[in-house]
């Protein structure tokens, strides 16, 4: 089962980095985005990350909370997260769990061979729980500031 607009998100379990661990409950009375993406230290992936930290002070003036998701493993994630000076945690899901719920898993090419990865998407929950918007096939410039304007207007709604 994957998440469908304005429906409650599934709940989950996922580890993520500052040894935390996250459920879909403990996230309620934020927003959350969650952004999914490739790979930790490529250099697309690197630009949303830092498009999205540099934003963090807005977003979290909206009352969101910001976590990046890929397979890479928590040890990755701590190296790259201290390397570009992420205010935001990095969810783990080398088990593809949230990257299956979301629905993020798409064929994709590189160098003429044909694999399965993350197709770089964005999701903003409300406070409540509730998928309020979806972005999939991201481009990287500009998109930060589109999920922040999302994130105002939503805010500013409840």
């Amino acid at each position: 089962m994957s998440v469908a607009l304005d429906t409650p998100a599934p709940d989950f379990q996922v580890s993520a980095t500052s040894g935390q661990h996250l459920n879909r409950d403990a996230l309620l009375g934020r927003q959350v985005v969650l952004y999914f993406y490739p790979k930790d230290n490529t250099p697309g992936c690197t630009t949303e990350g830092q498009n999205f930290r540099d934003l963090h002070d807005a977003f979290a003036a909206t009352n969101t909370q910001i976590f990046g998701v890929s397979r890479d493993s928590l040890r990755t994630h701590e190296n790259f997260k201290a390397k570009q000076g992420f205010p935001f945690e990095l969810i783990s899901d080398a088990d593809e769990q949230l990257c299956q719920l979301f629905a993020v898993i798409k064929p994709k090419k590189l160098y003429g061979k044909e694999y399965l990865g993350i197709e770089r998407s964005t999701f903003l929950i409300d406070a409540q729980g509730v998928l309020r918007h979806e972005w999939r096939g991201v481009k990287v410039p500009g998109h930060a500031e589109a999920v922040l304007d999302a994130a105002r207007a939503l805010h500013a709604g409840e």
